[in-house]
């Protein structure tokens, strides 16, 4: 059996790390082809270090660019490595362009699939991630499906019941894997010079918010008023496609928002599991806030993560101008929800299934 992980962001990273550790704990054979899709593959190498992940043994550097001229990159440069260093198994997780190219890759050349994170659905299929990962779904071999939830909505689409294997999520492994490598590594709240519970965090990123001028706007109005109602900073790593979009509609930073750089993954996850809230766009963070404990407002009109909002750790918000009143109330809930992403041996289940 030998196993390829494909990989290109570092969110994939992240989730894919306790499917490689699983790996080398069994001594399996196996390699890690990252793509490069997140624009320097120099850049993702804090991010191995950081984690104690072996360096991956492919790199096709594909950086950025339109959807199809990447994803064709992509597509070339992963199909011939697949030919010369043939696996068993394939895995991709989630749902970017190199999620697409390496199901699609794989499946030209009758390599079996696995899919971890199948099954999530936003229905808005001007999300480019939801039309990667409705395809990803429909030609794999194995769709690991972190909830019941995700499994329905597979079963729905005609895909047999038999390829459907409900694992939780890898995220939650991957949250109590990292968090004690952060614990020993890092002191990011006193560096911030922050405290516990007396900050939000923020993070804003997709295209539907940033490169439309209202909705952005309409965000850092609703961080002023947020600050106004509570006192509290909220801190902002901003991407630097969001900050260069501020820059570009010429709108301000409003008062108690704390632009800083974007930082490492190890320090991110002590400021989110040490937040008062979560206001965020991401996918991964409403996954994230929900399994430490932290109460998250969506800045979006849809989610593909469901069960945030099902278990009450999660409420969507859009752009919405009552989003005090919406902040208000998820800090006064109660924070004892039951964390519906498993218990955090989900790569070990994962590895259980391809090899049995």
């Amino acid at each position: 059996m030998k196993i390829a992980i494909i990989l290109g962001t570092r969110p994939e990273i992240i989730k894919m790390s306790p499917l490689i550790r699983e790996c080398e704990n069994r001594g399996i054979d196996y390699y890690i082809l990252h793509t490069g899709q997140h624009y320097s593959f120099e850049m993702d190498k804090v991010f191995f270090n950081d984690l104690k992940l072996p360096v991956p043994k492919y790199n096709l550097d594909v950086g950025s660019g339109l959807h199809g001229e990447q994803t064709a990159k992509m597509i070339s440069g992963i199909e011939k490595i697949l030919i010369q260093d043939t696996p068993d198994v394939v895995f991709v997780q989630g749902d970017t362009n190199t999620v697409l190219a390496g199901a699609l890759a794989a499946s030209k050349l009758h390599v079996m699939i696995g899919h971890v994170e199948a099954g999530l659905r936003s229905f808005d299929r001007s999300m480019p991630e939801e039309i990667n990962r409705i395809v990803a779904d429909h030609i794999s071999d194995y769709l690991f499906a972190p909830t019941e939830h995700s499994k329905k909505y597979l079963l729905a689409e005609g895909i047999p019941e038999e390829k459907i294997f409900v694992t939780g999520n890898t995220v939650v492994d991957a949250i109590y894997q990292n968090l004690e490598i952060s614990k020993e590594t890092r002191h990011t709240l006193s560096e911030l010079n922050m405290k516990k519970d007396e900050y939000f965090l923020t993070t804003v990123h997709r295209a539907e918010n940033t490169d439309k001028k209202e909705r952005l706007s309409s965000i850092l109005t609703g961080f002023e008023q947020i600050y106004q109602a509570f006192s509290l900073p909220i801190i902002f790593p901003a991407h630097p496609r969001t900050v260069k979009k501020i820059r570009e509609f010429d709108l301000k930073i409003p008062d108690g928002t704390k632009l800083i750089e974007p930082i490492g993954y190890l320090d991110f996850l002590q400021l989110e599991g040490d937040a008062k809230l979560i206001l965020t766009d991401s996918g991964g963070l409403q996954e994230e806030g929900c399994i430490l404990g932290v109460p998250c407002i969506t800045l979006r009109d849809n989610t593909e993560r469901p069960e945030t909002v099902d278990v009450g750790a999660n409420v969507i918000a859009g752009v919405n101008s009552n989003i005090t009143q919406l902040a208000k109330e998820m800090t006064d809930s109660a924070t004892s929800w039951n964390n519906p992403y498993g218990r955090g041996n989900a790569a070990e289940l994962i590895i259980d299934k391809i090899l049995g």
